[in-house]
């Protein structure tokens, strides 16, 4: 195979793969893809096979590779390849691989050299693989061909920077040695994304193919445009030896002969081919490997933390054991004793931050909701004055009567105090509602034993809907205690004397309250046309006299303000695209409301929110509409009674001592009913569950059952202990592979900003030349501050005889002459400060028919 230089991961890998598969999770190492980079025709996908270690990638010339194809490399026993787009189907010979590969690019993007993004999704088993993700990319092309796109360069671009620009992708910039290295779009790409130089490594393919007397040597040897993590050359095979199916072990061996053969690279054959660049991929993946591992460490020991006490518990667990289940019943119920109580008293750990529950929402129903229901009781003033009318009447009968009649105002009380029954009798539904869903909420923690839950669930809400009846009955007693006597001696009733005087004086603290607030909030105006903006939110404020909305809670910017004399409150059904809850106010004398609109319809996010404010529309004495008939019937009634001054003054008084006394039989029933809820129903709940609930379950069936575990809980149960002991194994083998995998550090910054410069640097090829020759290292003699030696002017006759290729030291200087070039930084030599003309330096200039580049480190035979 063509990757034995990855294959001292595979163990290493390996195991950290049977670590994490063990406690059922991912081995989410996140290693690094691998994305060749390049023009058309570079070699890439032959590099991506060396990979593999098979010829399964389409050949040709021009553009091949027209769809990117991620390449899933799994280690495996046995070695086959399939497609994400034919699930299930295995090939194993890898020239069907090809034919796939051909075809399904075909399917998308045509048979003319059409490309798309959608990538192919291939998977390779095999047991010389590591678990990596090879990336082909079509080449980067600059004319359209066929049926490519004008913009085929630059779709290609963002196809590729898809790929490279994620951290975790290493960047093979693939570059044929007989092209001009500084016009790489490779390289320009990689250095777009890879500022740093961290990630990326220069592939130099096709060395065999340079012209006669040239060769990539500076390039290779860092010099002449320096990288970071530098240059690899390597030789692919020819599309001759593809055709002769030269295999790929073969075509290693020729490029290894190659590269020792060559006299420009045989110095450095060890640091060139295919080897030595899975050797460096495989070092950049033991290093990441390394990075990864802490935090890995730290993850697996927090999960091990938190199932520690889970853990010791289950030790030794053993499920029919008798002794367990009685401690267990005694713990599952003691618990939901003590999370029932949390949620009424508002002490719990675990709060809802959504919406309201347990005893917040029975505080809201004692004090939001029962009041809301009593105000809404609360009888027009023209139907209660007429109603006192008839029962004065009623009561003289034939005579007339002189003085103003007690059992008139009795009469009346007594039919105001019966109308409190029904919300009294509303009030506690809604209070053992609110109950039973505590109950629910509190038997979640029993799911591990169903028939637990399920019989503590029938028990407790049984004794509820007990005790609901005793509950019910108790409030329809204090109804009738109230009927049953008329206090008139009350401390606040104003008493028959006052009452007139009352009347004027409520006349006035009524008009002196009018600027007293109600309620202040957002609400939205929902049937504002879309020509003036649609719905709109502002923040209105009710007062006893108006209704007034502003742009904001700061209230500066008052946007209207609406008296409510004549105004009533009106259901609207929402609408169908509406997620808000709707009520309408209007004016009784068929008059706009606001500007054109006969009714102003007002939005609310929920019904509790639009009751609310309906409750507060009550208090400030705007009243729901009634039905027509019932209207129509008041009206015709009502211009019947014709009214003398005298029964007017009786009237008077008489509905001054019936508000009176029904405002303290409210203030009584508003401070009684959650007292009694509170004991007959709550309380009593809390008790039961305390000190009965236990008993009631041991009559209830076999103690055996009733603990019988659930599948679900018993699965779960051994999950957790497999895991906690996985997880512990785990630990200690990413401990071994700490201490046995090594890290090389990163190489050093170089000069790499040649590769954004638009001016071109001279070419990879190192053609002839017969211009200035190189500096040399002058004498050592006694001169000025020491500093890089000027162009010396020498006559070309002296001669020299060739420097020798052998290998040496790096040179602080090149042989082009060309000021754009990098170099190499070194000590600087110590020159004299001019030469005399006519005399040359003690070493003699290079033949004018030699390369540009010498090294001038290395010694000559002459010294």
């Amino acid at each position: 195979m063509g990757n034995r230089g990855m294959e001292d991961l595979i163990p290493l890998v390996n195991k950290l793969q049977d670590a994490f598969s063990s406690i059922g999770q991912a081995c989410n190492l996140d290693l690094p893809q691998i994305a060749v980079v390049g023009g058309q025709s570079a070699g890439k996908s032959s590099v991506l096979e060396n990979f593999v270690g098979r010829d399964f990638l389409p050949r040709g010339s021009g553009i091949v590779t027209r769809r990117p194809l991620v390449l899933q490399l799994i280690s495996a026993n046995a070695e086959w390849a399939e497609f994400l787009h034919c699930k299930g189907k295995k090939f194993t010979d890898f020239d069907e691989v090809r034919q796939e590969i051909e075809g399904e690019t075909d399917r998308v993007t045509g048979a003319n050299k059409g490309i798309s993004p959608v990538p192919i999704n291939l998977r390779v088993y095999s047991p010389h693989v590591l678990n990596l993700t090879l990336i082909d990319l079509p080449g980067i092309t600059k004319v359209p061909v066929g049926d490519q796109p004008a913009d085929i360069e630059q779709q290609i671009r963002d196809m590729i920077m898809q790929f490279i620009s994620r951290e975790s992708c290493l960047i093979l910039a693939v570059t044929p040695a007989n092209t001009d290295l500084a016009n790489s779009d490779a390289l320009k790409l990689a250095k777009d994304v890879d500022p740093q130089g961290l990630r990326t490594i220069g592939v130099i393919t096709k060395l065999d193919l340079m012209d006669e007397g040239t060769d990539a040597r500076d390039v290779l040897e860092n010099k002449l445009l320096p990288l970071r993590r530098g240059y690899i050359g390597v030789v692919n095979r020819s599309q001759k030896d593809i055709d002769g199916k030269k295999d790929i072990k073969a075509a290693l061996d020729a490029e290894r002969k190659f590269f020792l053969t060559h006299p420009a690279y045989r110095h450095m054959a060890e640091k060139m081919g295919t080897p030595r660049l899975q050797q460096v991929l495989n070092q950049q993946l033991t290093n990441h490997i390394r990075d990864t591992l802490p935090a890995f460490r730290s993850k697996l020991q927090a999960q091990l933390l938190a199932l520690d006490k889970e853990a010791e518990e289950y030790r030794g667990y053993r499920p029919d054991d008798p002794s367990r289940k009685t401690k267990q019943l005694l713990q599952m119920v003691q618990q939901f004793s003590v999370d029932f109580e949390k949620r009424i008293e508002g002490s719990g750990d675990q709060v809802d931050t959504v919406e309201l529950s347990g005893g917040a929402k029975i505080n809201r129903v004692f004090h939001e909701r029962f009041p809301f229901e009593l105000v809404k009781m609360e009888c027009d003033e023209k139907e209660m004055r007429r109603e006192i009318s008839y029962a004065i009447k009623n009561i003289h009968g034939i005579r007339t009567g002189l003085f103003t009649p007690d059992m008139a105002f009795e009469a009346i009380v007594k039919k105001q105090v019966v109308k409190l029954k029904e919300p009294c009798i509303k009030c506690v539904d809604m209070v053992i509602q609110e109950l039973i869903n505590t109950v629910r909420q509190c038997s979640n923690k029993l799911e591990c034993f169903p028939r637990l839950r399920e019989e503590t669930e029938r028990i407790v809400t049984s004794h509820i809907r007990d005790r609901e009846s005793r509950a019910k009955d108790q409030v329809l007693l204090l109804i009738d205690l109230q009927l049953s006597y008329i206090n008139t001696n009350h401390e606040d009733f104003i008493g028959f004397a006052n009452a007139q005087q009352r009347s004027s004086q409520t006349n006035k603290s009524q008009s002196s309250a009018g600027n007293q607030v109600i309620r202040k909030g957002w609400l939205t105006i929902n049937n504002i046309s879309i020509m003036k903006g649609g719905a709109k939110e502002y923040w209105f404020v009710l007062t006893a006299e108006s209704l007034s909305w502003f742009k904001d809670d700061e209230e500066k910017e008052k946007k209207y303000m609406l008296p409510l004399d004549n105004l009533k409150l009106r259901d609207v059904e929402k609408g169908f695209m509406s997620s808000k809850h709707v009520f309408a106010i209007f004016n009784t004398e068929q008059r706009n409301v606001y500007k054109d609109l006969r009714q102003i319809e007002l939005a609310c996010d929920t019904q509790e929110d639009v009751d609310s404010w309906k409750a507060s529309f009550l208090r400030a004495g705007v009243y729901p509409e009634k039905d027509q008939h019932e209207n129509e019937d008041t009206m015709s009634s009502g211009d019947t009674v014709s009214m003398d001054p005298q029964l007017e003054r009786q009237v008077e008084t008489i509905r001054n001592l019936v508000d009176s006394y029904i405002g303290i039989v409210n203030k009584s029933i508003r401070d009684l009913m959650p007292k009694t809820i509170m004991h007959l129903m709550i309380n009593n709940t809390k008790d039961f569950i305390h000190s009965e609930l236990l008993a009631y379950l041991y009559s209830a069936g076999d103690q055996g059952s009733l603990m019988e575990e659930s599948a679900e809980q018993a699965q779960r149960r051994d999950e957790m202990l497999r895991m906690y002991h996985a997880l512990k194994e785990a630990l200690v083998i990413i401990g071994d592979i700490s201490t046995t995998t090594v890290s090389t550090p990163v190489p050093p910054p170089v000069d790499d900003t040649w590769i954004v410069k638009d001016s071109s640097p001279p070419p990879a090829s190192r053609p002839p030349t017969a211009t200035t020759a190189p500096p040399i290292r002058p004498p050592a003699v006694r001169g000025p501050t020491p500093g890089p030696p000027p162009p010396l002017n020498l006559s070309p006759a002296f001669g020299a005889p060739p420097v020798p290729s052998r290998p040496g030291p790096p040179s602080a200087y090149t042989g082009d002459a060309n000021p754009a070039m990098p170099l190499i930084p070194s000590r600087p030599a110590r020159v004299p400060p001019a030469l005399p003309p006519g005399i040359p330096s003690r070493r003699p200039p290079a033949a004018p028919n030699r390369p540009t580049i010498i090294r001038p480190s290395e010694p000559s035979l002459l010294d």
